[in-house]
């Protein structure tokens, strides 16, 4: 029996394999399931010039799908021709190949699709008197009627290759499928309309929103976003326009509070072609770090415009990966985009949508009639900034960006502190020096009103409104022109000491390293030998040393000196496996700004006001104000929320009012 399982099979013969066999076998590479043979018919009619494009479907497109398209047709001659294997229109040379800018290219489509169906080709360009129709299996060409352009009818998919039928699932998935890829096409395309019927039934329909001349492209692609995605993917999210040398990047990115357990909303585009690509999908996620809470995974449509000739969409039979010559360039373009677009707080726009509201008569005590009735808070001066020295910066220090409480509350007069607080001259806040303490509150004078009334117009434009009292020491609760601001301040304060610290690095200061009394030594894979020794630089950078003991082993002499004091410090050895890992996949620069953002963010997480601390009216505008000019400030670095809005319309249904 063992001389029968290693005796060598008998030897075959090389010879040429059949056409039909050549084409089943490119079938399994491009022709995977109906969905795929969607998208290769509606990128060659894309190609044509179509701005009407028609997919119906029977079976989920497993006994027929139909592309019908008014683009610019094929002649007569040419139709037998387009059946054969490597025959297109759209490249001539190598360097075509090279700077190819449209969706198909390959001219092997239509005679995959024709090996393993019943796939019949109508056409009639403009200048041809007639159409003619090729059936594919008999190569029968005889004249129909039709108007210009083309039609694809592809019959009983996989007829002639049962066992890969068996694989297709459902109808209901396969519809959902080439649905799917319809969408991914339309989100590019919104100067073309696009139609699916399944079962003589229009299941979608996305009209042209783009007409040139008459409508701006960014507008008309957020309307087409907003046919296909929803009206809620456009209003929670923010516009990106970001150009870095020969990059450009457009579209929207999804709020954090937008974010998905799922990454089905996540649509990548090269030059109109939707692609699956680790540097972009990297990128984009890169860029929403410290603004997501677990897990989640954001939203997002992404259109990068970059030179033909510097990315290469030749990898991969159905063209869904692509190669860029400087991924780099690519990736450091596309994170600083998001990042840009998501930076700005959106308290600002909730002011300028505050602003921009007509005003509309309600019934008395709605909420489109709420104004403040009382002034605002004032704010007081902005604080300096911390001085992050060379040799150091101690997380005790950080306390310095709320000075100590000497403020004195008359008896009586506790609760009154946080409804009434009287206006504080310039140099008196809390941030100042001062060497007696001023009183929490007092009786305001006439000149007091005079003053405040004419500031009320400008402070009743404060995004997040005036301070009117503490809640358990956690939240702080402010009146704005639409209602109710609940702000976490722990997190809101966390998310300003962390912007500050980060700017402060990025100004050149150093994060200072601490010695081990003793080095952690850990056995190393000669991988995590050779990244320490080349990216010793760059672990100096983070405050980490980490030195080669021995051929096989890897010291750890020092950690940065905010983690080392810090109380909920793990096991220095973790950290330095986890920062090589990190440099060993990614470019050193994103791994050094990751782990950087890491330690700035344990500073400010022990830097910042902590809970259970009763903070004055004039502290928690200070607070407000902050927040509304500092970047991501709606996201702690933790990305939980740090602030949320009630307007009086949500107010009022809690208290069944106008009903």
């Amino acid at each position: 029996m063992n001389d029968t399982l290693h005796s060598p099979p008998p030897r075959r013969p090389i010879r040429d394999l059949p056409d039909e066999l050549i084409s089943q076998i490119a079938a399994g590479e491009v022709v995977e399931r109906p969905a795929s043979v969607v998208r290769e018919l509606v990128d060659n009619a894309l190609d044509s010039g179509a701005t009407q494009i028609t997919v119906r479907l029977l079976a989920g497109g497993v006994r027929l799908i139909a592309v019908e398209d008014d683009g610019c047709g094929i002649p007569q001659d040419e139709l037998p021709i387009a059946l054969r294997r490597h025959a297109t229109s759209k490249i001539t040379s190598l360097s075509d190949l090279e700077t190819v800018a449209t969706m198909g290219f390959r001219g092997e489509a239509l005679a995959a699709i024709g090996s393993v169906s019943e796939m019949a080709l109508l056409s009639r360009p403009a200048h041809q008197p007639g159409a003619f129709l090729l059936d594919a299996r008999s190569g029968e060409l005889r004249p129909v009627a039709r108007g210009t352009g083309t039609t694809v009818e592809v019959k009983e998919l996989f007829f002639s290759t049962p066992a890969r039928r068996k694989f297709l699932k459902t109808d209901a998935t396969e519809l959902a499928h080439c649905i799917e890829s319809v969408r991914r096409h339309a989100l590019a395309r919104p100067d073309v309309g696009f139609a699916i019927w399944h079962e003589g039934k229009l299941v979608e329909q996305w009209r042209a929103t783009f007409v040139p001349g008459d409508a701006h492209l960014q507008d008309a692609l957020a309307r087409r976003l907003a046919d296909v995605l929803g009206e809620d993917f456009v209003a929670q999210s923010v516009a990106v326009q970001h150009r870095a040398g020969p990059v450009t990047v457009t579209g929207r990115a999804g709020l954090p509070d937008a974010a998905r357990s799922r990454a089905d909303q996540q649509y990548c585009y090269v030059n109109g072609r939707f692609v699956r690509d680790k540097v972009l999908t990297h990128a984009a996620r890169s860029a929403y770090e410290d603004v997501l809470h677990g897990h989640k995974q954001p939203v997002y449509a992404l259109y990068v415009e970059i030179d033909p000739a510097r990315v290469d969409v030749n990898v991969h039979p159905t063209k869904i990966e692509v190669r860029f010559r400087d991924s780099r360039e690519v990736h450091q373009a596309v994170r600083h985009a998001v990042e840009n677009a998501l930076a700005a707080p959106r308290a600002a726009a909730l002011a300028a949508g505050t602003a921009a509201a007509p005003e509309t008569a309600t019934a008395p005590g709605g909420a489109d009639d709420f104004k403040p009735k009382q002034p605002l808070a004032h704010m007081w001066q902005a604080q300096a900034a911390i001085k992050f020295e060379e040799r150091g910066h101690h997380v005790a220090d950080l306390q310095a960006l709320w000075g100590p409480r000497t403020e004195t509350v008359p008896a009586g007069n506790a609760g009154v502190a946080f409804i009434n607080p009287g206006p504080v001259a310039p140099g008196t806040g809390p941030g100042a020096a001062s060497g007696t303490a001023q009183p929490a509150y007092r009786a305001p004078t006439v000149a007091d009103a005079a003053g405040s009334a004419g500031r009320d117009s400008d402070e009743a434009t404060w995004p997040l409104g005036r301070a009117v009292a503490q809640l358990h020491g956690v939240y702080i609760l402010a009146e704005n022109a639409k209602g109710l601001v609940v702000v976490d301040m722990h997190a809101a304060h966390e998310r300003i000491v962390y912007e500050r610290l980060k700017a402060q690095v990025d100004s050149g200061a150093r994060i200072a390293s601490q010695p081990l009394l003793i080095p952690a030594t850990f056995a190393a894979t000669p991988e995590e030998v050779a990244t320490a020794e080349a990216s010793a630089e760059v672990l100096a950078t983070l405050g980490l040393e980490v030195v080669p003991f021995s051929p096989k082993t890897l010291a750890v002499r020092a950690v940065p000196t905010t983690l080392a004091t810090a109380s909920g410090f793990g096991d220095p050895v973790e950290l330095a496996r986890s920062v090589l890992a990190e440099l060993a996949a990614h470019d050193a620069s994103t791994v050094v700004q990751r782990a950087r953002n890491d330690i700035l963010g344990t500073m400010a997480c022990h830097g910042a006001v902590r809970a259970n601390r009763k903070l004055t009216i004039d502290e928690m505008n200070a607070l407000l104000r902050q927040m509304e000019t500092t970047d991501r400030s709606d996201q702690c670095n933790h990305g939980r929320p740090t602030w949320r809005q009630l307007s009086m319309r949500e107010l009022d249904a809690l208290f069944l009012r106008g009903r």
